[in-house]
């Protein structure tokens, strides 16, 4: 297709897919988009087997990676242990998530502080030393894009990329936020809007995307890929009609054969409707889009204590959903209740499982038909 991020990222359809599934990755570059691993989970360690097994897999096909490293964090420039970071977690968020659990009929539980120590890696790699370690990693292998949600990039991600001739990508969510990136230096906007899975703003994508295709216009033509309830292709046409180069997606790939996803919530994502996520901080403590269960109900009641800012309140949450979806699988009716994960607002739409390769199909021929359609309406 003849699109600034096919050229830039070499690619034959302009359909970006962040994924944790090395899998998903793999079958949508071989697909003719791009798969883009999300690391900021991973070890260094974890990072070099993952990138070694999609270098032998995806068959020279382009693919990226994804990091979280946001400008306003608890603790950001220090350097705290990871016992350290688990003591600044109050116990009145302990012991609600204990109670939720409780209430649920989930006994036998408990998460140790040892367990939520586990999870405090996220916040180092959320921090410049992390984030480092993990691009150090990732230059060893032939990447073909670096992305970075939160915030402006980092000074040295964005040197690094130039210097190894990788685009790097930014996320926004505003039209300033947008400028500011632009001002920066990043090669790709990605622009998701408030219906997106995971972290979004509060703007819809149908605003969002023109609004910052226009505002840009007076800094640089920057390629945006448009985000944010993205799952078909005529959604993906439509954005491209309002500036946007392609898209770039995540919650649609949650439901396929290949996907990471539990059994027990995908099954939750299959039947919801467009209307079954909610935007809230308790999860990551900030605004973030999931599916939402009996434990994103909770936290939005009266008496649920004030979301901690990233990356404490993962540590609240992270340990727990991790046993309760176990339980979930497993068949136990309470953990069936509260089991959630990320997802955008075209979950609505995501009702059957297939494969990626698949999805990446059903999109091409979508975008052809909604291409169609549009020609007609100014057709003799």
């Amino acid at each position: 297709m003849k699109s600034a991020i096919c050229e830039l990222l070499k690619i034959e359809f302009p359909l970006v897919a962040f994924s944790h599934c090395r899998d998903v990755v793999v079958e949508v570059s071989k697909a003719g988009g791009m798969g883009v691993l999300g690391a900021v989970g991973l070890s260094p360690e974890e990072l070099e087997i993952e990138l070694s097994w999609i270098d032998a897999q995806i068959g020279g096909k382009p693919y990226g990676i994804d990091l979280l490293v946001p400008n306003v964090m608890a603790g950001k420039g220090e350097r705290p242990t990871r016992d350290a970071t688990v003591r600044q977690v109050p116990e009145e968020h302990k012991l609600f998530s204990a109670a939720i659990l409780n209430r649920h009929g989930v006994e036998g539980a408990e998460v140790s502080d040892a367990a939520r120590a586990a999870m405090a890696r996220f916040g180092e790699n959320m921090r410049d030393d992390g984030a480092s370690r993990l691009l150090d990693v990732a230059f060893d292998h032939p990447i073909g894009l670096v992305a970075n949600a939160l915030g402006v990039p980092p000074a040295y991600m964005l040197e690094r990329g130039k210097q190894r001739g990788v685009p790097v990508a930014a996320l926004v969510g505003a039209k300033e936020h947008a400028i500011r990136q632009v001002m920066a230096g990043v090669d790709i906007l990605v622009v998701a809007g408030g219906e997106a899975g995971g972290h979004c703003g509060d703007v819809s994508t149908l605003v969002l995307v023109p609004e910052v295709s226009e505002a840009i216009q007076a800094y640089k033509d920057v390629p945006i890929l448009a985000a944010g309830g993205i799952v078909t292709g005529r959604q993906m046409a439509a954005c491209m009609a309002m500036g946007a180069a392609g898209a770039w997606t995540g919650s649609v790939w949650l439901t396929t054969a290949e996907a990471e996803t539990s059994p027990s919530v995908k099954e939750k994502m299959l039947v919801a409707s467009s209307r079954e996520t909610v935007r809230s901080k308790a999860r990551t403590g900030k605004y973030s889009r999931q599916l939402r269960s009996a434990w994103t109900d909770a936290w939005e009641q009266p008496d649920a204590p004030v979301p901690l800012p990233m990356p404490l309140q993962s540590i609240v949450t992270e340990p727990v959903l991790a046993e309760v979806n176990k339980l979930a699988d497993g068949g136990h009716a309470g953990a069936k209740q509260l089991a959630t994960y990320w997802v955008g607002q075209g979950v609505g739409m995501m009702n059957d499982t297939l494969s990626v390769r698949q999805v990446v199909a059903n999109f091409m021929e979508d975008f052809l038909h909604a291409q169609s359609r549009l020609q007609a309406f100014v057709d003799d």
